[in-house]
Order: C-alpha cells, then sequence, then structure tokens
C-alpha cells in the first residue's frame, strides 16, 4: 500500500520504520527541515528495539506536503493531538481527495471529532477519518536519524466516524492489533494517557522543576498517592463511557492489552505495582519542564475533552475537574484557548443521544 506518514517524531519514525518493514511504500514528511535532515542525509530511519534494528528507508523523504500526498491511498498522521486543526487545514490546501483515508495514530481523545471539525469549516467534504486511542508505540527519538521503540501495543482500540467502515479495515491492515470498537466515543475514553499522566503531572509538579525530570515518571513517581487518586480518575472515566453505553476496561486491564503492564499481572486494581512494574515504560524519565507535552497535550488536550463528554453526559468528575484546574494554575495557562473545547470538536450545545447519534454507524 502506498502510505503518507506526517510527523517526525518518535511516532512517525516508528511508523516508518514499521510501514517499510511490512513492505508499504511510504512518504515521510514532516514540517521541519531540520528535523528531516538528519534522515535525508542517512536515507532513512534508522531504528532499534521491538521492531528489530536497522535502517527503514521510505520511497519519498520531504517537507513539501503535496509531493507527500500524491498519490498513495492514505494518510497517517502521526503528530502531537494539538497539531489535528492544523494539519487538517493543512491537508485541505493541499488537496487531500475526500475519498482517501485519514488515520490518526493516535487521536486519543476527541481526535477524530476535532480533526472532521476543522476540515470541515475549511468548505471542503470531510475525508473518513479513522483514530487509534493511543499511540502504536513507547518510542523515542535519542538520535536525531533515528528511534528506540520500546514497546510496541498488542491491541489497540480504534474507530472512524460514520461512514468510516472501510477506512477502518484499511487501518487495521496497517498496524495489525488494532481492535474496532462501537464508536469514536469508545476509543476516545479509552486514551491511557487521558488518565495515567495527569495525576503524576500535577503532584509532581515541584520535583520536576526542582530536578528537570530527573527522576523515572512511571516508578519513582507512581508513589500510592498518585496511584490512588489515578485510580480514582479511571473510575470517573469508567462511569462517562458508561453513560455514553460503553462497559470498558479500567486502566490496568486497558495497558495489559496493550502490552505497557506486563501480562501475568493479576491484580488489575493495584495500580502502582502493575504500572511500575511495567518493562516499556520503567525506564522513561519524568517530564523535564512544565512544557513537557503531558501538560501541553493530555490537559487540554486530553483532560478538557473528556470533562466536555462529562458534562454533556451529566457525570459527575471531581478529580478530573480539580487535575485539570491544578494544571492551569501550575503551568499558568488556560487550556481552553486553542484547546479541544466541545466547539472545536464540532459537539457544542450537543445532547447525549445527539452526540451518539453523529458518531454511532445505524
Amino acid at each position: 500500500m502506498k502510505v503518507a506518514v506526517l510527523g517526525g517524531g518518535a511516532g512517525g519514525t516508528a511508523s516508518v520504520a514499521e510501514l517499510v518493514l511490512a513492505g508499504h511504500s511510504v512518504h515521510f514528511w514532516a514540517r521541519s527541515a531540520e528535523t528531516l535532515e538528519p534522515h535525508i542525509k542517512l536515507g532513512g530511519v534508522a531504528f532499534d528495539g521491538k521492531l528489530g534494528e536497522g535502517v527503514a528507508k521510505p520511497t519519498l523523504i520531504s517537507t513539501d506536503l503535496k509531493s507527500a500526498i500524491s498519490g498513495v491511498e492514505v494518510a497517517v498522521v502521526v503528530l502531537p493531538t494539538f497539531s489535528h486543526s492544523a494539519i487538517a487545514n493543512a491537508l485541505a490546501a493541499a488537496g487531500w481527495p475526500s475519498n482517501k483515508p485519514v488515520v490518526l495514530n493516535p487521536g486519543h481523545t476527541g481526535g477524530a471529532l476535532e480533526f472532521a471539525e476543522a476540515y470541515s469549516r475549511t468548505g471542503r467534504s470531510v475525508p473518513p477519518v479513522v483514530e487509534f486511542s493511543t499511540l502504536t508505540y513507547v518510542a523515542r527519538k535519542y538520535r536525531p536519524d533515528g528511534v528506540t521503540i520500546s514497546g510496541r501495543a498488542k491491541q489497540l482500540k480504534a474507530a472512524a466516524l460514520r461512514g468510516g467502515a472501510e477506512a477502518l479495515e484499511i487501518a487495521a491492515k496497517l498496524y495489525p492489533g488494532v481492535t474496532p470498537v462501537r464508536d469514536v466515543i469508545a476509543s476516545d475514553l479509552s486514551n491511557v494517557n487521558m488518565v495515567l499522566h495527569p495525576p503524576g503531572a500535577v503532584l509532581a509538579a515541584a520535583w520536576v522543576e526542582a530536578t528537570g525530570g530527573s527522576f523515572t515518571f512511571y516508578v519513582d513517581a507512581m508513589t500510592p498517592g498518585v496511584a490512588r487518586v489515578m485510580r480514582q480518575l479511571d473510575d470517573e472515566r469508567l462511569a462517562v463511557a458508561r453513560a455514553f453505553g460503553h462497559e470498558l476496561p479500567n486502566l490496568i486491564e486497558e495497558m495489559k492489552l496493550l502490552g505497557t503492564v506486563e501480562a501475568d499481572v493479576v491484580d488489575v486494581t493495584d495500580y502502582r505495582a502493575a504500572i511500575a512494574g511495567g518493562e516499556a515504560n520503567r525506564r522513561i524519565k519524568g517530564p523535564d519542564s512544565l512544557e513537557y507535552r503531558y501538560y501541553k497535550e493530555d490537559f487540554g488536550h486530553g483532560l478538557l475533552p473528556f470533562l466536555e463528554f462529562a458534562r454533556i453526559a451529566d457525570v459527575n468528575v471531581p478529580v478530573a475537574t480539580s487535575l485539570y484546574r491544578l494544571a492551569q494554575a501550575a503551568v499558568g495557562t488556560d487550556y481552553r484557548i486553542g484547546g479541544r473545547t466541545a466547539d472545536a470538536m464540532g459537539i457544542a450545545g450537543m445532547s447525549r443521544d445527539q452526540l451518539i447519534e453523529k458518531v454511532r454507524a445505524p
């Protein structure tokens, strides 16, 4: 299959590696010439870890979006979720065809809705949009021309907006292990980062600023108190999911499916032991500042849309609300400015039933 991978970070380079290894013809695009220069010099993406070791060589490496999407069958967006509106506008301007799918890897919470709303505001017909609940990989770029992949999701939830069944099949062919769910609300509320990151990000904020991230986020910062807050936040997530008709696994069960919690974990109520014992995440350092993506992404594009869904479902979520407000105070920002609000997702003023009708195929 001819695929455009849009994004030059750890997720994008990991996707290039996996898709090239699988025999697809890949166009690799990133906005920054500086980001792509080492890959152009190498002729591809160096990779090591779960996918083996080597250099994956795409057929094109370019900062020109029109060139990158020319002749491809599907675009895979592997960018931070706060970039979804911008890439929707860019793809519309570049003439992306309305009959070819766009896969958000990941969509996280509300990604497909925001992408489709931004695209529709350009006046062009919205293409089929698929979103993954979380990124396919645990990956870091420790070198400018390569990526280390310490984890690859075994199963992850995915959904498409209405009319996107064929696009979902294409996404599943590209990424083995994709598990379709009933609608994007189910995939939105299966975003593990929305529960996994905010408690530690807020409760370890002083440690972040004092040490510059010189601690392991999933081990050192996974204290009993953080784990208790995380479990209560997770209970709120599950309550909102039930209000929309979904019975979802708890965080630990979901992470077992992904492979970031070990398969032999029996006690799925012991969040601290299960998360700290996961091999894929255990060496990952804490955020180096309050500008890190755990703060920039997982509140304005994680907890904020979750709060919007909770309001529509009329479910009380005091822990999520408190973490959101504390993060805003600590970081000194208003996440609604540029964040994933109900308006940005095209669901402002909707009732629960109207939102279900919007996202659920007949």
